[in-house]
């Protein structure tokens, strides 16, 4: 058996064209959004704790490009239905946040809250019950949920106050809250503070003496509140998790950035919108979740620059009155 050998050169340049053939196959089967996979697509459906097509279409399709960009190296991502109802009644809380993570086939839906909005009397009412989303949009103090593309980004942790546990223990209320940049028509929601953290808050916030706490003022107060959990309920137009679920979801984005896509988006709204408005039959129209569709009638997106003008005036009309100090606390 006779061996050819080929030139040096022939051999080099073979070479770098198969390794060039071969990354540019893999660059392409990352850039690309592959055929859903079918471990997840058992997953996809309109049902509660489902994920509806368009939103996993659209949330593979933004990881996938940021894992292409070098931006994402989280082997999970995130999506929002805001469509889908917060709150089934009875108790019983809307699944509508979703957690993929495909290397490990994995599939999770969890609550969220929404943007509550604001009901601006006599002027414009752009406020959402507690189960379902009429009323979207990016304005600054509109506390309205704004549809699209999302990074996960820093996580900031702050101290909130003091409240009293069920066994009469004084605990420190330290809540983490993971700031989100957006694209497009979310791109200000670093401006708006958009971002997510737990649904849980302090009210009936008062002072109490105690000078040798490490959070005390230069007057030896600290602040002293209730805890609530409003998991069930709405937000100021970030997106809220359950405390239990929300320590999971930090601990898997801290200092490791990862995309959130939220549906629906202003083209979807205007869209489902015009489709009711004609009286389109439901299976032409856009998606949305069909429960809340018919409860809302039509949803409606405020653009900043029709709503936040009204804000503005709004505020002008009507200005906040004078700060006053936080009460002292009464008893022990």
């Amino acid at each position: 058996m006779r061996l050819r050998f080929f030139p040096l050169g022939i051999v080099v340049t073979l070479s770098l064209l198969v390794i060039v053939i071969a990354l540019t196959a893999t660059v392409r089967s990352i850039a690309a959004p592959s055929a859903t996979p079918a471990w997840l697509q058992a997953h996809v459906g309109d049902s509660d704790g489902q994920i509806s097509t368009v939103v996993l279409e659209r949330a593979r399709a933004l990881y996938l490009k940021k894992v292409a960009q070098g931006a994402v190296r989280n082997p999970c991502y995130f999506a929002m239905d805001a469509t889908r109802p917060g709150d089934m009644g009875n108790g019983v809380l809307g699944r509508r946040y979703y957690v993929i993570c495909e290397a490990s086939q994995s599939f999770h839906a969890i609550s969220s809250g929404h943007g509550g909005g604001r009901n601006l009397k006599g002027t414009a009412d752009f406020s959402n019950g507690r189960r379902c989303s009429k009323n979207f949009g990016n304005a600054m103090d509109s506390e309205l949920t704004a549809g699209g593309a999302y990074m996960t980004s820093e996580a900031k942790t702050s101290f909130k106050g003091f409240y009293r546990t069920g066994a009469k223990q004084d605990v420190a209320f330290q809540r983490t809250f993971i700031q989100f940049d957006g694209e497009g028509e979310a791109a200000n929601a670093r401006q708006r503070v958009i971002g997510g953290h737990a649904a849980q808050v302090l009210r009936g916030m008062c002072m109490r003496k105690s000078p040798n706490s490490s959070y005390a003022d230069h007057d030896g107060l600290v602040p002293f509140g209730k805890l609530v959990d409003y998991a069930g309920g709405r937000s100021n137009g970030c997106t809220s998790w359950s405390p239990t679920d929300a320590q999971q979801i930090i601990a898997m984005v801290k200092d490791n950035p990862t995309t959130l896509y939220i549906y629906p988006e202003s083209r979807d709204i205007a869209a489902v919108a015009q489709a009711a408005k004609s009286h389109s039959p439901s299976g032409e129209a856009p998606y949305w979740n069909a429960s809340c569709l018919k409860e809302i009638g039509a949803p409606k997106f405020w653009p900043r620059k029709t709503l936040e003008p009204i804000i503005a005036q709004y505020r002008q009309d009507h200005p906040a009155p004078p700060p006053q100090p936080v009460p002292m606390c009464k008893g022990p």
